[in-house]
């Protein structure tokens, strides 16, 4: 999609004659962004600065948390390895990141006068990207934080004299009740006003009793209230420019800042882990589903794409963007398991369970029996192991929290959706020449195996020794790991060393 959307295939911003008409936009502009600690977050801000070197100030909205102020918050993104490329091209690029105490489940974001007198006078564009993404958050949290508190952002967003554009970054799930998913606001599965109301006088065991009830057939609490965050902006957008990103499941950088990047092991990410520790052996999933990942590093260049879009042509009505790759480059669960495993066995982790050896099914019965005698009894006796040599037991304790991902993520695995991409491939079409003609839409030319980023892993020369990433950090040598693995003391007691094929 140009250059600027598809600098994930180079991984480098060109400084040519004819700049990037989106990289030249953001030049000399004031953004504001939420959600700038989180994962997709990182990725914006080392983008924008990257790529924008004469960006004029970018404004996070931070709170404390876990004992830690706004300033340490900021500290310690501002040291994640993330940045490294844009702090080797701009020393000072953290002069330019202003920090702002704010917290989205308070009124007026709890935002001192002063914090929000300079936001209203500087801002030109907003990019929305806070929210809980966790699948079993309370109700009320939820509904606090993504329905809420985007309406509260909005409501900030409609008094600034300078703004120019307002992108709020959904989820490609937040109608997943629907098979076909068009690039339309849908009606929403309550009332949004009348559910707040609700919320707000009720106790929160009886919220929890009736989150079921309330849900209908949406899986879960984030897709729910991204749902009615969606609406809740068609209704109350005004006259301000915006649109909307709906991502697939977002996965480890494909080429931006650099290869393989990621910073927890949520969701998918824990579970490739867990098969590369050799703990995880079953999953329920359907081999012929799609299983639609993308990399943060498109979702993020499409985020600035429709930026630049919104700002410069102000379409008429609100535009919403599937971000999405399964109708243009499927690739299905069955290829992710044949390509997890492959990947796993050729650069193994350290300190392995056992050898990587997970398999897909979609049949129930069969996934309990393997869970049972592949998961719960191997855990039970490891853990017996730990006891009687001293040591504090953990493996059951993983194998739960692992079961437990497993069964959210269920309903995205064992079905598939189609997602319409009009309003992608009118945005390709708006870019410059110059930016046509240099780049290809990686996701559209070719069919790559997104497993390679997804599984976090990118083998690369550092020093003259093979490495592997995962989120940024150096493991052990390969040849190391490829004896470790294999090793009786490997993290591994005699109850693990099964046959390769016969067990699971």
């Amino acid at each position: 999609m140009g250059r600027y959307l598809l600098q994930a295939v180079k991984g480098r911003t060109t400084k040519e004659s004819t700049m990037s008409s989106v990289s030249a936009y953001y030049n000399g502009k004031t953004v504001l962004i939420t959600g700038a600690t989180g994962f997709m977050g990182k990725v914006l801000v080392e983008k924008l600065l990257r790529s924008s070197p004469e960006v004029k100030a970018v404004y996070i909205l931070v709170r404390p948390k876990a004992g830690q102020s706004m300033q340490e918050r900021v500290a310690n993104m501002l040291k994640c390895k993330v940045f490294d490329r844009v702090r080797e091209d701009c020393p000072n690029f953290h002069e330019k990141i202003k920090p702002i105490n704010a917290e989205l489940t308070q009124p007026k974001l709890a935002i001192s006068a002063e914090d929000e007198e300079e936001l209203l006078t500087r801002v030109n564009i907003v990019f929305h990207c806070a929210a809980t993404v966790r699948f079993d958050e309370p109700l009320k949290h939820a509904l606090q934080l993504n329905a809420m508190g985007t309406q509260r952002l909005l409501e900030l967003a409609r008094q600034m004299q300078k703004l120019e554009a307002f992108i709020h970054i959904s989820t490609a799930y937040a109608n997943c009740v629907r098979k076909c998913i068009d690039e339309i606001i849908y009606p929403p599965p309550a009332e949004p006003k009348k559910l707040f109301d609700l919320v707000e006088w009720l106790d929160e065991s009886i919220i929890q009793d009736i989150t079921p009830k309330l849900l209908g057939d949406w899986p879960n609490t984030y897709t729910y209230t991204k749902a009615l965050s969606e609406y809740l902006i068609q209704q109350e957008k005004g006259n301000l420019n915006i649109a909307i990103i709906r991502p697939s499941i977002v996965g480890a950088s494909w080429h931006e800042p650099f290869p393989g990047w990621i910073d927890s092991f949520n969701g998918t990410s824990g579970i490739f882990v867990a098969a590369g520790k050799g703990i995880l052996r079953t999953v329920i999933a359907n081999n012929e589903a799609v299983a639609d990942m993308i990399p943060v590093d498109v979702v993020i260049n499409l985020t600035l794409a429709a930026g630049w879009y919104t700002a410069v042509h102000r379409p008429k009505n609100m535009l919403v963007y599937n971000c999405t790759t399964g109708g243009i480059n499927p690739f299905f669960w069955g290829e992710m398991e044949q390509y997890v495993m492959s990947t796993f066995k050729r650069n193994p982790l350290e300190q392995a369970f056992r050898t990587p050896n997970a398999h897909l099914t979609s049949n129930y019965l069969i996934n309990q029996y393997w869970i049972t005698v592949s998961h719960k009894a191997p855990a039970i006796l490891y853990d017996l192991y730990m006891r009687l040599t001293g040591r504090k037991p953990r493996m059951m304790k993983i194998i739960n929290r692992l079961h437990k991902s497993m069964m959210l993520l269920q309903y995205f695995s064992t079905q598939s959706w189609d997602w319409s991409s009009d309003n992608m491939n009118m945005l390709m079409g708006q870019l410059n020449t110059e930016d046509r003609k240099t780049e290809e839409y990686p996701i559209r030319i070719q069919h790559h195996p997104p497993c390679d980023h997804l599984a976090h892993f990118h083998c690369k020369v550092t020093d003259g020794s093979k490495h592997l990433v995962l989120c940024g950090e150096p493991l052990l040598q390969v040849p190391f790991l490829l004896q470790g693995i294999q090793h009786p003391q490997a993290l591994k007691p005699s109850i693990s060393n099964q046959q390769r094929g016969t067990s699971r």
